[in-house]
């Protein structure tokens, strides 16, 4: 005979009340036992609500977005009665064998015919829905633990949810066959545990017993009739309670990684892919949900903060590896200081100039050449050139044998875009400006179609408008290769930044007049020292040290820019 029954929120843990994020039956559904029914999220973890039993469904009494808590109504089914669910998994739930069958009641005090007789038996993932994989992203027991029924093993995420996929039965693991990280799917081995070859050892081991004081109070006078105890087995099944929720069973295990941060999925992977530990992050969702800006903002801010965590704590950055918290300092107690902020240049330059040296393998190749002529060359231009106002640079002069460098190897004229090598086929030259507010990079473009009287004036202008902070966005985008010349400060050598997505940055220092043997006697030359930083990913030491070679001697004889 058909009946009508209520299907409630079992025991959750500790939470109040949840939050229904996912329905996942709908009215006509026939559902069974340990079904989920809903996805529910608290600001720690979220959790699918399995069924207590199977049957029809008949009034769906949640939707997406209410408050749920232990004893809410989520379903109405209709039921047999006559449980064929549960005599069909027997693994799945102990409690209604003994019950279904009367004369093994009176047995059930005397399994010891069975406890010598250890049974190895395998836990599989159940039907986790429309997945047709998911990702292990915690394991929740280890070898040697004793588990009951329904306890939760590990924890699963897809791009959409998280869930915890509980025992089908208790005993002792003997053996894990996952891991973090691995992909698993209906029907996956779990784990090993050892079960006594009876049932009797789930079932003391589950919350049965504890009904079993209190169930002989009204049955203890018909406890030899048969047909009462088959007639209370259906009504022992229905009580919620029963049910040890898969959360609770581990809400006292000294699981660390168990409570998950408050954030959906996706930004739960997106997080792990940037190697970002979601505690660290203070969400600005709604009860402080962290979203995916929140994780950008803060790989951000560690990046312009030296790649360093919070004071006091670490952020992982990859597997293995961390940074100590920046140390906090009281500065005033060792003599007088001054505190400024930095400036807007220097806080976005900071934050890309790290990015750029953490994430790109850096090789420097260091080479001189020989502009003693060039030199010569550039006075006699301005000494002509006096009336028209453009004062000719080198950097005028480095510009054009640059692009000419990238005419000749076309790898330095590229940028990285996954595992493809985009090469470029025009040619826009940056060079580092410096500022009162900090360093900029205009870019010369289309620098291949342009003399050097047009490069110089071009390259002044440019500097002018940045030293007084009118360079627009346009100004400083697109560039293909940078220059960054110390040349009128000081300095033999250093190690320039490639500003990415570029492959490569040359630095220029100061010139000096150094003796360089002609094979019979010194000769005093002017040597400019040349500092080519480029990414090893994409460009080998032998192709940069061709680069550079190449480039000094088209500035040491500069007719070879026609060749």
């Amino acid at each position: 005979m058909s009946k009508t029954i209520e299907i409630k929120v079992p025991d959750i843990g500790d939470f109040d009340a949840v939050e229904v994020i996912e329905v996942l039956v709908a009215e006509g559904d026939t559902i069974e036992t340990e079904q989920s029914l809903i996805t529910v999220e608290s600001d720690k973890a979220s959790m699918e609500i399995p069924a207590s039993e199977g049957g029809v469904v008949k009034a769906l009494k949640v939707k997406v977005g209410d408050k749920i808590k232990e004893g809410s109504v989520i379903l109405e089914i209709e039921s047999t009665g006559e449980a064929p669910v549960a005599a069909e998994q027997p693994a799945a739930s102990n409690e209604p064998k003994p019950a279904a069958s009367a004369p093994a009641a009176p047995k059930a005090p005397a399994p010891a015919a069975h406890a010598g007789t250890p049974v190895l038996r395998g836990i599989a993932v159940p039907d986790i829905g429309d997945f047709d994989t998911v990702e292990v992203i915690e394991v929740l027991v280890a070898v040697g633990d004793t588990i009951e029924a329904e306890q939760s093993l590990i924890t699963v995420e897809s791009d959409k949810a998280s869930m915890e996929i509980p025992a089908s039965e208790g005993g002792v693991v003997k053996a894990i066959k996952v891991k973090v990280g691995d992909k698993v799917s209906q029907g996956t081995e779990i784990i090993q545990i050892e079960a006594s070859g009876a049932a009797a050892p789930p079932a003391a081991a589950s919350p049965a017993p504890a009904k079993a004081p209190a169930a002989p109070q009204p049955a203890q006078a018909p406890a030899p009739q048969p047909s009462q105890a088959a007639e209370s087995a259906p009504a022992l099944a229905s009580v919620p309670p029963s049910r040890t929720s898969p959360t609770a069973a581990f809400a006292e295990a000294p699981v660390p990684l168990r409570n998950l941060p408050h954030a959906s999925p996706s930004v739960r992977k997106f997080a792990r892919e940037l190697g970002v530990n979601l505690a660290q992050i203070t969400g600005s969702g709604p009860k402080n949900r962290i979203t995916a800006d929140d994780v950008r903002a803060y790989v951000k801010q560690a990046l312009s903060t030296g790649g360093a965590s919070p004071v006091g704590s670490t952020l992982p950055m990859g597997e293995g590896f961390s940074v100590l918290g920046w140390p906090k300092v009281d500065f005033a107690k060792f003599g007088a200081i001054e505190s400024k902020p930095l400036s807007r240049i220097k806080k976005i330059s900071g934050a890309n100039l790290h990015r750029n040296w953490v994430m790109i393998p850096h090789v420097t190749n260091n080479d001189v050449a020989d502009i003693t002529e060039l030199e010569a060359l550039r006075q006699q231009l301005n000494s002509e050139n006096k009336k028209s106002g453009i004062k000719v640079t080198m950097l005028a002069f480095l510009i054009k044998a640059v692009v000419a460098a990238l005419k000749k190897f076309p790898e330095f004229n590229a940028s990285l875009d996954g595992d493809n090598l985009v090469l470029k086929h025009y040619f826009h030259i940056g060079f580092a400006a410096d500022t009162p507010n900090g360093l900029v990079v205009p870019v010369i473009r289309d620098a291949d179609k342009k003399g050097v009287l047009d490069l110089a004036a071009e390259t002044a202008e440019l500097a002018g408008l940045a030293r007084e902070g009118k360079l627009s966005p346009s100004q400083m985008q697109g560039g293909c290769f940078s220059i960054s010349s110390l040349g009128g400060i000081g300095g033999t050598d250093f190690t320039p930044i490639i500003n990415a997505p570029e492959v490569a940055i040359l630095g220029v220092s100061r010139s000096a007049m150094q003796p360089v043997w002609d094979g019979k006697a010194f000769q005093p030359r002017l040597m400019l020292p040349l500092s080519l930083s480029y990414d090893h990913r994409v460009i080998d030491g032998a192709t940069a040290a061709r680069f550079n070679a190449y480039l000094a001697s088209l500035l040491a004889d500069f007719r070879r820019i026609i060749l």
